[in-house]
């Protein structure tokens, strides 16, 4: 983001928004460090860098792959999960959650399309779940911090996750519940990319100029995403590692049983990470004694309660609905980092 006018000078609503940026976050702490403990800053720069380093191979092959489908309008295929009986219609809907290739603003239009041809709440709230949980770039960035079974694990649960609320909204729905469950929206183009209900994918999208353009396009606009994030992720790694006390880690989300698991799962309730911020977030937190289960409830109930996710169902549905999508994302998270934890 670039601070400067046509003038070349800032203006106060410049300044105010890069304040806001995670490159504004990473600089502030970084001259923290340099500050007030001088000592420890080059080490705390070096292992942010080595970390980001290591995962670059795989930002790379997620920035070509998210860019790709993109460039292919895989959106189409997406669509085409809402089709059909309910039952398959929750369940195609829970499987191709993980992968669809929506930025977050296009998700609101996508769903509120999905409602207004008549599709069903429950292959909605199936969506709804699995979605923020995984995609290919975090399926990656996941694998690189924490390894792939745990990656292969979150997969496996935001499929889980999106089956487990499709269906009881669907036994809610049978019972009387959610009769209305929508609000009135109001449609606004978000400029992101084409009406994913109209034409076909086009998997050889090179032979197009236009959608070579449109793949260069998300390529970077994805690189500088994914870039930016991580190298966030990373410098709250080392100041998570080298500041706070293992034992600490430990004592809260450490060890067997229930407790760390559901202490996890709520306080990742509102901590608001984006599934590029917590993996490597996380990495530091095992590295201090933080169970594998707790991890794993952790990841899941802050990527269900990420501002992104938690907008795209407050904007269309009215409350009861809302309030079930969080009930079902923090029991689903505790299910999951117990059932986890077993396997691991």
């Amino acid at each position: 983001m670039s601070l400067a006018t046509d003038t070349g000078r800032p203006t106060g609503q410049d300044i105010k928004a890069w304040i806001t940026t995670p490159w504004a976050f990473i600089v502030f702490m970084l001259a923290a460090v340099a500050v007030l403990d001088p000592e420890r800053f080059t080490t705390i720069v070096s292992f942010a860098i080595a970390a980001l380093g290591s995962t670059l191979p795989y930002i790379v092959f997620a920035v070509a792959l998210i860019a790709g489908l993109k460039a292919a309008g895989a959106e189409a295929v997406i669509a085409e999960a809402f089709k059909g009986r309910e039952t398959k219609m929750i369940m195609m809907a829970a499987l191709f959650g993980g992968l669809a290739p929506f930025c977050s603003c296009e998700v609101i239009p996508f769903v509120a399309g999905l409602l207004a041809l008549g599709a069903p709440l429950s292959a909605v709230m199936a969506f709804w779940l699995s979605s923020p949980l995984i995609d290919p770039p975090t399926l990656l960035i996941t694998a690189a911090a924490l390894g792939w079974s745990f990656a292969i694990g979150k997969a496996v649960v935001a499929v889980a996750l999106g089956l487990f609320g499709g269906f009881a909204i669907k036994a809610a729905m049978a019972g009387g519940w959610f009769k209305e469950p929508l609000k009135i929206y109001t449609k606004s183009g978000c400029g992101c990319g084409p009406d994913p209900f109209s034409g076909k994918p086009v998997w050889r999208f090179w032979q197009d100029e236009s959608r070579r353009a449109g793949f260069r396009r998300e390529a970077i606009v994805n690189g500088v995403f994914l870039i930016k994030w991580l190298a966030l992720a990373y410098v709250l790694e080392a100041l998570l590692v080298t500041y706070v006390p293992a034992d600490m880690i430990a004592g809260l989300v450490g060890g067997e049983g229930i407790m760390p698991i559901g202490i996890a799962a709520l306080v990742g309730m509102p901590a608001y990470l984006n599934s590029y911020v917590a993996p490597p977030l996380l990495a530091g937190l095992m590295e201090q004694g933080m169970s594998n289960g707790a991890a794993m409830a952790f990841m899941i109930s802050g990527a269900v309660s990420s501002v992104p996710a938690m907008a795209a169902v407050w904007s269309l549905v009215k409350k009861p609905v809302f309030a079930a999508y969080i009930g079902l994302g923090l029991s689903g998270a505790v299910v999951s980092g117990i059932i986890f934890q077993m396997v691991v």
